[in-house]
């Protein structure tokens, strides 16, 4: 199927590694032209090397004139942004009893505001021409509590809530805002979620895992190129009527409907 996205500009935050990087891969072969940001020179230099066709900006995305510098470089040298992709940052999974307030703040600053610093510019600039799509890649976390995921999970039932509302403010000014919610996907962060777990029952991590895979009906973790394969159809006209909803795919782990 062509998707149509052959010299789409997008801009994929956290797009160094894991679902980020798998989703700048996927544009990439769909003949995108691909920009990526992330906080580690390195990691970004390595994405290149696999990746050499993607552009680069360095930025931490909590900063909101970080991430509007990283977004004014890319659109410099790639043009202006049809699609943007929201991957970046991820809140520390922490059982309950080592919680602090200190720790809610800090995954809304992780989650929430990396995501509403590149959303806030490029919905505007997007509005102004008349056209574009924003696809968060959110998490089931803000759908289903989870113990050792409270302030994660508060922080994505945000970013839902707030895809929802700029889906319905932006819907007739030719801009499209979705969200899509991974259940457990096979990247480095998996494993530090695993290890919360795992403190939290006072078992192993290999203990955790299994008891994870054993609440997926489907029996497998999930790849990230198949969240990627998503988040590319959402982001091309295919999908031209899907706006203001968020998708679970989380292996029929919680099912239920919305």
């Amino acid at each position: 199927m062509d998707l149509g996205l052959k010299d789409k500009v997008a801009i994929v935050t956290g797009g160094s590694r894991g679902i980020g990087f798998a989703c700048a891969q996927a544009l990439l072969a769909e003949g995108a032209r691909v920009g990526i940001v992330a906080r580690s020179e390195a990691s970004l230099a390595a994405a290149k090397t696999r990746l050499p066709g993607i552009a680069t900006a360095v930025a931490d995305l909590v900063d909101a004139e970080a991430a509007l510098r990283a977004i004014d470089a890319l659109e410099g040298e790639l043009g202006a942004a049809d699609i943007l992709v929201n991957s970046a940052g991820a809140a520390r999974r922490t059982p309950p009893d080592e919680l602090s307030p200190a720790a809610y703040r800090a995954a809304m600053d992780a989650k929430f505001f990396s995501y509403v610093n590149a959303i806030d510019p490029l919905i505007k600039r997007m509005a102004a021409r008349g056209a574009g799509v924003v696809v968060n890649v959110v998490g089931n976390g803000g759908k289903v509590a989870s113990p050792t995921h409270i302030p994660g999970g508060a922080a994505n039932a945000a970013l839902m809530l707030m895809t929802a509302g700029l889906a319905n403010a932006y819907a007739g000014r030719g801009v499209r805002v979705v969200a899509v919610n991974p259940g457990i996907t096979e990247t480095e962060r998996m494993t530090q979620g695993l290890e919360a777990d795992a403190r939290l029952a006072g078992t192993t991590v290999e203990e955790a895992r299994a008891r994870g895979l054993a609440r997926i009906p489907l029996g497998r973790f999930a790849a990230p190129g198949e969240i990627a394969d998503m988040v590319v159809f959402l982001a091309s006209a295919r999908a031209s009527y899907v706006t203001g909803v968020s998708i679970g795919m989380d292996g029929a782990a919680s099912p239920i409907v919305v």
